[in-house]
C-alpha cells in the first residue's frame, strides 16, 4: 500500500472530521462543551456511545489476540452487557437526579471534599494513561507506514497526532463529540464489514463456507472452564467484564458525558441498552475477522511480525491483499482512535476544570471559558509526554495494557462509589485519599506473589474487583464511631 494512498485516506477523513466538528460545535458555550446542553437525541448519543467504546485498541488488538486467546475476550463482552444494565438502572437515575456536570460531584455530597478530589484525581490519572495508550497505538501503526519512509521521528508523529485531536475538540467539546463519534461509528462498522467481505472474496469462500471455516478453527473457542489459573477462565473474564464496564464507563467522566447529554434519564437508559447490544455484536465480528485474517496470512505465506497488535496492519496493507482493505483499515483505525482520544481529552478538561480547579464555583462564565481552554491545551501536552514515554517502554498488546492499567486506577473509584451507593455510613473524609492509594499498592503486591501464595493462581483483569474490595474494606475502617 503506497504512502500517498495512506496520506490521502487520512487527510480525507480528517477534513470530514473537522467539518463535522466545526458545524456541530461552532456555537457551543461552556454548558455545550461540558454536557452538550442536555439536548441530544438518545439515538444519536447511542451511535456515539458505540463509537466511543470501540477505540482503535479494540479495532486492532481484538483481531490480533485471537491467536493467543482465541475468542475468550467474548466472555468479557458478555460481562460488559451485564455491566451496562447496572449502569442504566442504577447510576443513570442517580446522576440525573443530582443534575451532575461531573459525576464525581456525587462523592463530594456523599463523603465530602476529600473523597471528591480523590475520585477526580484517580479519574484524571486513569483517563490520561488510558487515552494516551489508545493514541499511542495509532502512532505506532502509522510510524512504519507513513513517517519512517520520510525519516520523521516518532515524537513528531505523536505531536502531529495530538495537535489534530486538540484542534477538532477545542471549541465544541461534548456537543461536537456526539456528532464526530457518530461519524466514527459509521466508518468503523463499514470498515469491519467491508474488510471481511473483500478478504473472504479473496479466499474464494461463500458466506456458509466462511462460517464453517471459523467454526472449525482451533482459535474460535469461546468458553474456557478447564483451569481456574488460566487468565482466560470464564468467570474471571465474565466478572472482570461486568466490573470493568461499570468502572470504565459508568464511573468514567469521559463515557458518561455522552449519556448526561440526553434530554432525560429514560433516554439515557435506552441509549445504553441499545449501544451495548451493538457493541457486543461488533466485538464478535472483530474476533471472526481475526480468524479470517490469520487464515489469509497462512494461505498467502505472509510473515507476521511479533506482537499480536501488528497482525491486522501487516495483513491489511500487504501486497497480497486488495488495496481497498488497506484503505478500510486506515479509515477504521484513524476514525476510531482520533474520536476516542478527542473524547478523552474533552473529559480530562471537564474533570480537571470542574473537579480539581473547582471552576464552576470559582469563576464566572467568561473566566471559566479561558481556564477551560488553557486546561485543554495542558491536557494535550500531558498526553504527548505519556505517548512518547510509552514508545520508549514498548508494549506488545495494547488492549492488555489498557485493562491492566484500569485494574489499578479504576479500582479505588469503583470502591468509593460502591460504598457510597450500597451503604449509608459516613466516613472520616480526610483519610479517604490514603485508602485509595494503599489499595492499588496492596493489589500490586498481591499480583506479584499470587502464584506463590495461592497454588499457582494468577490474577487477570479481575484484579479490578479485588482493588475495589480492598478500598471498600478500607472505607469501613474509616466509619465514624457514632455510626458503628
Amino acid at each position: 500500500m503506497s504512502t500517498t494512498l495512506i496520506i490521502t485516506t487520512i487527510l480525507g477523513y480528517i477534513a470530514l472530521l473537522f467539518t463535522v466538528a466545526y458545524i456541530s460545535g461552532r456555537r457551543a458555550d461552556n454548558e455545550g462543551f461540558f454536557v452538550g446542553n442536555r439536548s441530544s437525541s438518545w439515538w444519536m448519543v447511542m451511535l456515539a456511545m458505540v463509537g466511543a467504546a470501540m477505540s482503535g485498541v479494540t479495532f486492532v488488538s481484538v483481531p490480533g489476540m485471537v491467536a493467543t486467546s482465541s475468542f475468550s475476550y467474548f466472555q468479557m463482552a458478555l460481562g460488559f452487557m451485564t455491566g451496562y444494565f447496572v449502569i442504566a438502572f442504577l447510576l443513570i437515575p442517580l446522576f440525573y437526579k443530582m443534575q451532575l456536570v461531573s459525576i464525581y460531584g456525587y462523592l463530594e455530597e456523599r463523603f465530602g471534599t476529600g473523597a471528591y478530589k480523590t475520585g477526580a484525581w484517580f479519574f484524571f490519572i486513569s483517563k490520561l494513561l488510558g487515552a494516551s495508550v489508545r493514541l499511542f497505538l495509532i502512532c505506532v501503526v502509522l510510524q512504519p507506514l507513513l513517517f519512517e519512509p520520510y525519516g520523521i521521528p516518532f515524537w513528531l508523529n505523536a505531536l502531529v497526532t495530538v495537535l489534530l485531536v486538540l484542534l477538532y475538540t477545542f471549541q465544541g467539546g461534548v456537543k461536537s463529540l456526539i456528532w464526530t463519534d457518530t461519524l466514527k461509528t459509521v466508518c468503523l462498522v463499514l470498515s469491519i464489514a467491508l474488510s471481511i467481505w473483500f478478504v473472504v472474496d479473496r479466499l474464494d469462500l461463500s458466506f456458509v463456507q466462511m462460517v464453517q471455516m471459523v467454526k472449525e478453527d482451533d482459535n474460535s473457542r469461546i468458553f474456557f472452564l478447564d483451569d481456574i489459573n488460566d487468565r482466560r477462565y470464564l468467570f474471571k473474564q465474565f466478572f472482570a467484564g461486568i466490573f470493568s464496564v461499570i468502572a470504565m464507563t459508568g464511573l468514567d467522566q469521559d463515557m458518561m458525558q455522552r449519556s448526561l447529554a440526553c434530554k432525560n434519564y429514560r433516554d439515557a437508559q435506552k441509549n445504553l441498552i441499545v449501544s451495548t447490544v451493538l457493541q457486543t455484536i461488533i466485538i464478535f465480528v472483530l474476533l471472526v475477522l481475526g480468524v479470517i485474517l490469520y487464515t489469509f496470512a497462512e494461505r498467502m505465506g505472509i510473515t507476521l511480525p511479533t506482537g499480536s497488535d501488528n497482525m491486522f496492519p501487516t495483513v491489511a496493507t500487504s501486497p497480497a491483499m486488495p488495496v481497498i482493505v488497506g484503505i478500510l483499515f486506515i479509515l477504521g483505525l484513524v476514525s476510531s482512535t482520533y474520536s476516542a482520544a478527542g473524547s478523552a481529552l474533552t473529559a480530562l478538561t471537564t474533570s480537571f476544570t470542574i473537579d480539581v480547579l473547582g471552576g464552576a464555583k470559582r469563576f464566572d462564565d467568561e473566566r471559566l471559558t479561558k481556564v477551560r481552554k488553557g486546561v485543554h491545551i495542558a491536557m494535550a501536552v500531558a498526553m504527548f509526554i505519556v505517548i512518547c514515554t510509552l514508545y520508549h517502554l514498548g508494549s506488545s498488546n495494547v488492549i492488555d495494557a489498557v485493562y491492566t492499567l484500569a485494574s489499578y486506577t479504576y479500582g479505588p473509584i469503583l470502591g468509593l462509589f460502591a460504598f457510597g451507593i450500597l451503604t449509608k455510613w459516613r466516613v472520616r473524609g480526610r483519610y479517604v485519599g490514603i485508602v485509595a492509594v494503599v489499595a492499588p499498592v496492596l493489589c500490586f503486591i498481591l499480583q506479584q506473589n499470587s502464584e506463590r501464595w495461592f497454588g499457582g493462581y494468577k490474577f487477570s483483569y479481575e484484579l479490578l474487583i479485588v482493588n475495589a474490595l480492598i478500598t471498600f474494606i478500607g472505607l469501613m475502617l474509616l466509619i465514624k464511631r457514632d455510626q458503628q
